[in-house]
């Protein structure tokens, strides 16, 4: 499956928001490129942890399938970005790599 990561990048950011619009999320104006990465990335392990959490909830009967399907889709979001991402990084590096000097 392909995702474009632009795309991905908007769609995650409005999911981390509750959904609300598809405008990325503003950053301050000393943020890095490393800053949003490992926000990104923290974001990412959060989602995955809240789905975990959601889903023990349903099995012990204390939580809606809507709060589970919902929650599991924001993780499946988010570790398409961070996938998306990376594959984007990997794919710029080896272009460089192939640069003459």
């Amino acid at each position: 499956m392909s995702v474009n990561i632009g795309n991905a990048i908007n769609a995650y950011a409005g999911a981390a928001r509750g959904g609300a619009g598809m405008a990325p999320r503003e950053q301050s104006p000393g943020a890095s490129f490393a800053d949003l990465v490992k926000q990104v990335g923290s974001d990412a392990l959060e989602a995955g942890r809240t789905a975990d959490a959601v889903s023990v909830n349903a099995i012990e009967g204390t939580a809606d399938v809507a709060e589970v399907v919902t929650a599991v889709a924001n993780a499946e979001l988010a570790l398409q970005t961070v996938v998306a991402v990376r594959d984007q990084v990997v794919t710029a590096y080896q272009e460089i790599m192939r640069m003459p000097i």
